[in-house]
């Protein structure tokens, strides 16, 4: 028995399916409704289950055909994207496949992907992981663009891209009565702090109480700065983070921002490799994104 489906069935019973009707599909592929009849039969047969019941003079799916039509316009519509990708010169939309370092803030996801929610029903996929998994998948094309705080090493292999699309100052955010400090020598050696564990911000803070000379109490170290943000609306401690990070808290008045200039920086960088179909909507995505300052 030959393992392998037949596509041009499984596209005709899809017309059926659309259609709801074996006459009127017929005529809209130009066959006979007899010819098109033992097609559907065939890939019954090939399926092992019936994926149509008759109620009067309508075609009903049956649970296999539903699950059947699920999979055959999932098939057909990669086809169209294949089309879309090669050609460039389609209306299929194939989705962008981003993927976003999952320490990285949610607020700052949210402000690069406002270009794409303000096209109606443009489709994308937005997957979190490690570096080492984004930029794998960047690799075997599953990725069209990694978004990340750190320009990836370049291997023998693969020479990324890495275009900066933002940089955000780094501040004290508390509930009010924990910044009620004249000094930031002062905030820094007598509140709990909520800090990132490695990474640029975390540099940045060691080589601060280094110059400052200050000794912290540190009540949390996080990789993630949605918990960061958490943490310091449940008045944990006084969080070092970008403002993106806690806009909403502070826009509430739920959190303030303490008046000092830490020195510190989060740049934020957009991952591609060359490739010779990039994705249609990226090149405009990013060129939008060139100028954008967070904050």
């Amino acid at each position: 028995m030959n393992s392998r489906l037949n596509y041009h069935h499984l596209r005709y019973f899809r017309e059926v399916a659309t259609e709801g009707h074996l006459g009127r599909a017929a005529e809209r592929l130009n066959v006979a409704q007899s010819a098109l009849s033992v097609q559907i039969r065939q890939l019954e047969d090939r399926l092992g289950f019936e994926l149509f019941d008759r109620v009067g003079r309508t075609l009903v799916l049956t649970e296999a055909g539903r699950i059947a039509l699920d999979h055959a316009d999932r098939i057909f519509s990669a086809g169209d994207e294949l089309l879309a990708t090669l050609h460039q010169n389609s209306d299929v939309k194939p989705p962008l496949r981003i993927g976003a370092l999952s320490t990285l803030s949610r607020n700052f996801q949210l402000q690069f992907l406002q270009p794409l929610l303000a096209i109606d029903d443009y489709p994308f996929s937005l997957k979190s992981g490690n570096t080492d998994t984004l930029l794998a998948d960047l690799e075997t094309l599953a990725l069209d663009v990694v978004l990340t705080t750190e320009v990836p090493q370049t291997g023998t292999t693969f020479q990324y891209g890495a275009q900066r699309i933002a940089e955000q100052p780094v501040y004290l955010h508390a509930t009010p009565h924990r910044l009620r400090h004249k000094t930031l020598a002062s905030l820094l050696a007598n509140e709990p702090l909520i800090v990132p564990t490695e990474s640029i911000i975390r540099a940045g803070f060691e080589n601060l109480i280094a110059t400052l000379g200050v000794k912290p109490h540190i009540a949390a170290s996080v990789d993630d700065m949605a918990m960061v943000r958490l943490l310091a609306r449940a008045d944990v401690g006084v969080a070092i983070t970008p403002t993106v990070v806690v806009a909403e808290e502070i826009a509430s008045g739920i959190l303030q921002t303490a008046p000092f200039d830490l020195g510190i920086s989060e740049p934020f960088f957009a991952v591609t490799l060359p490739r010779k179909f990039p994705h249609p909507a990226l090149k405009s995505l990013l060129a939008g994104q060139s100028s954008v300052h967070a904050g």
